[in-house]
């Protein structure tokens, strides 16, 4: 599923190793050990989920322990909103220099319109997880 979504294969098994595991963390070697692969790619893999805020790590005396934060979902969702908005901005700026009143700035208004509309929805769902997650971490 996750590669499906275009994760690269080795990043989709670290996550779900990760993920998946007991104590919800594990450190580089583990990684290795458990997947079969060298510690460069577990780095590969790392530094992807780590830039897209999809792992946290904690260093461990000498070796640094990586793990799934209870937020991750939230996080992910977020750096998709900004992503989102990114493409707004660049469809609008878009918009003034081929014209709005041509194809190409009017495929562009669309798109505009699309990605702002897009943006405001996953806003609104992120806070509304926020806020259920905050409720349910009080009980």
């Amino acid at each position: 599923m996750m590669v499906e979504g275009g994760m690269a294969p080795m990043t989709a098994r670290v996550f779900a190793a990760l993920f998946l595991s007991e104590s919800g963390s594990l450190t580089a070697t583990e990684l290795a050990q458990q997947l079969q692969v060298s510690p460069a790619t577990i780095s590969n893999a790392v530094k992807w989920l780590e830039q897209r805020q999809m792992l946290a790590r904690e260093r461990e005396a000498r070796r640094v322990r990586y793990f799934v934060d209870v937020d991750v979902w939230y996080h992910t969702w977020a750096a998709s909103a900004r992503s989102i908005a990114i493409w707004a901005d660049t469809t609008r700026h878009g918009v003034g220099i081929f014209g709005a009143d041509t194809p190409t700035g009017d495929r562009l208004r669309t798109t505009t319109q699309f990605f702002e509309l897009l943006g405001h929805d996953m806003g609104q769902a992120a806070e509304h997880w926020r806020q259920a997650l905050s409720m349910r971490r009080r009980r």
